[in-house]
């Protein structure tokens, strides 16, 4: 796929299909894709970066696929307590079970560490060591000179800190033994990719997709291949942000063989602590609930009518779609007996009816629309069906659709309670290949508005390609000080220029979490290399894109001043901010807003701050606040101390002009 990131359009489109006997597995097939690109006419020095997502971390834990790992523990004297910590039990994050080996050195012993490498990549077979270490987050040098070492007898190697910067030495240990066990594969994958992307004349950098929905540069595999996990659903949602400015929505992106639903709130993807198994990991994912339901799902029958709908898709267990056979291969076609619907034909295949073909019978697949079937094949193919089992076609066809929603319905409404979605507001956005299977039925059956992604069925490719830079440091700190705050700023800034990002345009959110202590730093910004000036659009435009994120008439807005590469709308107390390509930057309810010169904004921020604090029986909880300037957004949330957000919003503005004007949003909290 080749976008435009100037107009945010799709250029040119190559598929190659999956093979299973090429030498480089995926590389092949992204070396004949680019390939093929360049030439459709895509000039190789235009390239400004290569991004994909993929599945192989995923899939490497639920097929078992995972080296054997051994854990290095760095012991500060005798620390028994920390023995136990950095001793990983076995257990099975998909079909076999995962039996880390440990070994102990001091940690001031570089001889015994070495020895014990040895020992554990000579006498116990290990093909990656993970490094671990008592508050390793707070001198990870040792680690990393420990993980140097195994290199260089050409173990692949992570290290705690690498795995994540909290504390809970179980569980970084847990992350790290996890990480070291996808690294060989994920190493070969990376190169082989990165060679088939060099010798298709290719010199941009070569990005891959986040749980988190962000890209990191190929070389951060080598520290934290476990954060690509989930990169295929988080690209779909990045798509569904940056090609639709979904702003709130859940977005369903519906492929063969399963479904995968997410919240976008606020304009935000929803995130929450990786679990693998019973097991927690020191990793921030995506919120993705993943049914087996989807548009190639196997219908399955009883006595009077549709019995479930999957969750074995057809092209899996071989069948071919109804939807797709032309009239004369159903000619001489009959039903076959068993409980899954499906039809014979006389060369021996067989085509089942899905999904997919219920909803074409149904019209929610318009003429032109990706995934379009042939309309005399499916009156042929239900007719024999319903004749059959006593069922007109029609009715056979939402049947299916019925049952196929059925196990849908509960996790769309366990999300809006999650989140506390305005179902008034709410959209319910389909992407993928068979977004019109399912999504259109669901959407009439809750009552909840529709849009189908334009792009629908690339919008995974669409949301790489547009994905910023990402990465987040987690960090458990007790009271932080302002100087605290400011460096974790900085470090986290440093690690997003160091996977990609241009530093011109990062961006940095902290977010505080007084009740468990800790610290959320994410930094963001365009890939290196690929910040272009994006197709403007005017005011009107800007406008409609906020009347539509809210939900009202574009007369119902209205403006506000916010800065000069931003426009401001607002209905009621609801507040969207688009930027003047037709980006919606910021989605929020808000409680204030003030525009000031930069050299009175720590008066402004005091003054907000205390004027928007709620108060209440027990106590008292500060705004959140996002501070605007020019095309950059910096938001600051959860902070129980005024005078930390004010010095740490004066760090963010040193050296700016004293008279250039910043515009301040102050949002209530909800409650205590």
């Amino acid at each position: 796929m080749a976008i435009d990131p100037r107009e945010r359009s799709v250029v040119a489109r190559i598929k190659v299909p999956t093979t299973h006997d090429a030498e480089d597995g995926v590389a092949s097939g992204i070396r004949a894709s680019l390939e093929r690109l360049i030439a459709a006419g895509i000039d190789p020095a235009r390239i400004a970066f290569v991004a994909h997502s993929t599945t192989q971390a995923t899939n490497a834990l639920l097929e078992g696929d995972l080296a054997r790992v051994g854990i290095l523990g760095l012991l500060d004297g005798s620390a028994p307590f920390a023995r136990m910590q950095m001793r990983v039990e076995p257990f099975s994050p998909g079909e076999r079970p995962f039996a880390p080996t440990s070994a102990f050195a001091d940690a001031g012993d570089e001889r015994a560490q070495l020895e014990s490498i040895a020992i554990l990549q000579r006498d116990r077979g290990i093909e990656a060591l993970a490094v671990t270490r008592a508050f390793g987050v707070d001198r990870s040098a040792g680690e990393r000179r420990a993980a140097e070492m195994a290199r260089a007898f050409d173990l692949p190697a992570t290290t705690g800190s690498d795995a994540s910067s909290l504390y809970g030495l179980r569980a970084r240990t847990r992350t790290a033994a996890l990480n070291a066990a996808l690294l060989p594969r994920m190493l070969r994958a990376a190169r082989s990719t990165e060679r088939a992307v060099r010798a298709a004349g290719i010199l941009a950098p070569l990005m891959v997709m986040r749980s988190d929905g962000g890209v990191m540069s190929i070389e951060e595999i080598e520290r934290r291949p476990l954060a690509t996990l989930l990169s295929g659903p988080a690209a779909g949602i990045a798509g569904a942000l940056l090609h639709e400015n979904v702003s709130d929505a859940i977005f369903i992106e519906v492929g063969g063989t399963s479904s995968d639903c997410s919240v976008i709130r606020s304009g935000r993807a929803q995130m929450r602590p990786g679990r693998i198994g019973a097991y927690r990991v020191l990793l921030r994912t995506l919120d993705v609930r993943t049914l087996g339901i989807a548009g190639g799902s196997l219908v399955r029958m009883k006595a009077g009518g549709v019995d479930a709908v999957g969750p074995r898709s057809a092209h899996i267990a071989g069948y071919r779609y109804a939807a797709f056979c032309s009239p004369e291969e159903l000619r001489e076609a009959r039903i076959v007996e068993g409980e899954i619907l499906a039809l014979h034909v006389p060369d021996g295949g067989e085509i089942a009816i899905t999904p997919t073909c219920a909803a074409n019978l149904l019209g929610d697949v318009p003429d032109g629309a990706f995934g379009r079937g042939n309309d005399e094949a499916l009156r042929r193919a239900f007719a024999l069906a319903g004749a059959v089992h006593g069922i007109a076609p029609e009715a056979l066809a939402r049947a299916i659709l019925d049952r196929a929603i059925e196990r849908i319905v509960p996790t769309i409404r366990a999300l809006i309670a999650e989140y506390e979605l305005d179902e008034r507001l709410l959209e319910l956005v389909g992407g993928g290949g068979a977004a019109r299977a399912i999504v259109p039925h669901l959407a009439r059956a809750m009552n909840l508005r529709l849009r189908i992604a334009r792009d629908h069925e690339v919008i995974s490719p669409v949301g790489v390609a547009l994905a910023l830079v990402r990465d987040s440091i987690e960090r458990q700190i007790v009271d932080p000080s302002v100087e605290q705050l400011a460096r974790l700023r900085r470090e986290v800034s440093d690690r997003a220029i160091e996977s990609g990002a241009d530093p011109a345009s990062i961006e940095v959110d902290i977010s505080v979490d007084p009740i468990r202590n800790r610290v959320l730093a994410t930094a963001g910004g365009a890939v290196g290399g690929a910040v272009a000036a994006r197709a403007q659009v005017g005011n009107e435009e800007c406008a409609r894109i906020a009347a539509a994120s809210l939900g009202v008439a574009v007369e119902a807005l209205e403006s506000v001043e916010v800065s000069e590469e931003m426009r401001g709308f607002r209905h009621a107390q609801k507040l969207r901010i688009v930027d003047t390509s037709g980006v919606v930057r910021l989605a929020t309810p808000f409680s204030r807003l003030v525009r000031a010169r930069v050299a009175e904004i720590e008066r402004y921020a005091r003054e907000g701050i205390e004027a928007v604090t709620r108060f209440g029986d027990v106590g008292r909880r500060l705004p959140d606040l996002y501070a605007l300037r020019r095309g950059r957004i910096s938001e600051l949330r959860g902070f129980a101390d005024a005078e930390r957000i004010v010095a740490l919003l004066s760090d963010e503005l040193r050296g700016c002009d004293g008279n250039e004007r910043v515009t301040l949003v102050f949002v209530r909290a909800e409650r205590l």
